[in-house]
């Protein structure tokens, strides 16, 4: 052979299977895992989200069932999302201690206590609004999230939450100040061993239209971008989660997590501090449209998808393929 031979043969490493799974840098499994779950009022329901193919809006008797079995493959974790049947301007209901997600964390607990339960903070699915907080007259004349007098809903949330077996609570309204107020609720109220997860860097996206539909949360006016993050603007996503962590947050999410893995990596780098990416509805429901019309492989794109949020450096994955995976994994 001449000079231009490769002495250089990467493909070495790749020719043998065996070796290859020995060189992976990362891997997946289902300790990475946290599945999302939405709970409304009612008894037996199990409606599936059409936007978002083999989600389901449950109630708490057919989530337990729902949560049994993940916990039978091995998913360690829940994010728990309430749906309730009355809606008023201020949320009330989120606090509620006989709300849904308060009865579904209290019934984990018992039966499954090693189940890890997360909950999330936030207004949006319980306004007759559909705003993430308590609603004000701006100077301009249009209504806009009152931040301070939404900070005092957030931590009565919170707190109705922990009270009823949380263990972690993840507040994401994006209001300024929400890690700090809830931090002093929760330990005020005796709380302080109950984690914060704050949906640090959360983006104004278009990925969450299918969200809105299984939350019931779309805003009846306007958008979110007064408190959610402009996708435009990275930097402040280092200023977000600096400000989170200096309020008590114990661990940092980004959302979306698949189109963002510039952020997630970011973040790691800047922070010392347990980080989830929120494979989000939009990210999750384009695949299985894709893989519906057999254009893509869905096992094969999820698992790739979920290894690259990994590979940015998301400690934790919420993906609403979490009990999928966990069968993928297991095989």
């Amino acid at each position: 052979m001449g000079s231009e031979f490769p002495t250089t043969r990467m493909r070495r490493l790749r020719y043998n299977a065996t070796l290859r799974e020995m060189l992976a840098e990362v891997r997946l499994s289902r300790h990475d895992l946290i599945a999302p779950l939405f709970v409304r009022e009612g008894a037996g329901v199990q409606h599936e989200i059409a936007t978002m193919p083999g989600q389901f809006q449950l109630s708490v008797d057919t989530a337990m069932e729902t949560v049994r079995r993940w916990d039978g493959k091995g998913v360690p974790a829940v994010l728990l999302f309430g749906i309730p049947d009355a809606k008023d301007a201020v949320g009330s209901e989120a606090w509620n201690d006989d709300a849904a997600v308060q009865r579904l964390c209290r019934q984990i607990k018992a039966e499954l206590p090693n189940v890890l339960v997360i909950t999330d903070v936030c207004l949006c699915e319980y306004t007759e609004h559909g705003h993430c907080g308590t609603l004000t007259d701006r100077l301009d004349g249009c209504k806009d999230v009152d931040n301070d007098i939404t900070l005092e809903s957030l931590g009565k949330t919170a707190v109705s939450h922990a009270r009823s077996g949380a263990d972690i609570v993840a507040p994401s309204a994006m209001m300024d100040g929400q890690v700090g107020a809830i931090r002093s609720a929760l330990d005020s109220a005796g709380f302080s061993p109950v984690a914060i997860l704050s949906y640090a860097v959360k983006f104004a996206s278009s990925m969450y239209g299918p969200f809105r539909d299984a939350a019931e949360s779309a805003p009846t006016f306007g958008d979110r971008r007064t408190y959610q993050m402009d996708y435009r603007s990275p930097s402040q996503a280092i200023a977000e989660a600096r400000a989170d962590l200096d309020e008590g947050a114990d661990m940092l999410m980004v959302k979306p997590g698949a189109t963002y893995l510039d952020l997630i990596a970011a973040v790691k780098r800047s922070f010392d501090a347990p980080l989830a990416a929120y494979h989000v509805s939009g990210e999750y429901s384009a695949i299985k449209a894709a893989a519906r019309l057999g254009w893509l492989d869905e096992r094969s794109a999820a698992i790739e998808i979920t290894s690259a949020m990994r590979r940015a450096g998301a400690d934790l994955v919420i993906t609403y393929f979490a009990e999928q995976l966990a069968d993928w994994l297991r095989e």
